[in-house]
């Protein structure tokens, strides 16, 4: 039965299936769709060759069909497999937990922040660092340029940075 060039050539083109298939989900730095490539061509070879035009014909529109199918399946796959999501830099359920309780943290602490008084370390031309309970913080200056020293009181947060203003001799800002 195996002598037969017409189960030797689909036999071939199905292998070179399973291993285009099977790059997608195992590491070989294209070695297996390398291998895949060969062995499909080899079992269209074997079709054209040994059994005829008409299998020849079949067995090369079939992987011309298969091929594509093939492939938008893999790439459809390939991101929800450990080893896509790992490559992509798609966040695990766990990553997304932690960033989402890190973030909440941070916002948290931001808040917690708002009113304090501080010291600007350099210069704010608007923008520049402060020191606020022992912390450094990129800042931007509300109204003034604000030399290095001066008592500030945080206002709000942007995106980076912490909005100050000038704390008065009377303590207000």
């Amino acid at each position: 039965m195996m002598e037969n060039p017409l189960v030797w050539g689909w036999v071939l083109i199905a292998l070179g299936l399973v291993l285009m298939i099977s790059e997608f989900f195992i590491p070989t730095g294209g070695a297996l769709g390398l291998t895949a490539i060969v062995a499909t061509i080899a079992g269209v070879v074997v079709l054209w060759i040994g059994a005829g035009r008409t299998w020849g014909l079949t067995g090369t529109l079939s992987v011309l069909v298969m091929g594509p199918a093939a492939l938008a399946y893999g790439l459809k796959v390939w991101p929800h497999t450990p080893l896509g999501r790992r490559i992509i830099g798609t966040p695990s359920d766990e990553e997304r937990a932690r960033a989402a309780k890190a973030e909440a943290d941070a916002a948290e602490a931001a808040r917690s922040i708002l009113g304090r008084e501080g010291v600007v370390l350099t210069e704010l031309r608007p923008v520049g660092t402060v020191e606020i309970a022992g912390k450094r913080y990129d800042a931007i200056s509300e109204a003034f340029i604000l030399p290095a020293g001066t008592r500030v009181r945080v206002t709000g947060q942007d995106v980076a940075q912490l909005r100050v203003r000038r704390v008065d001799d009377a303590g207000r800002a």
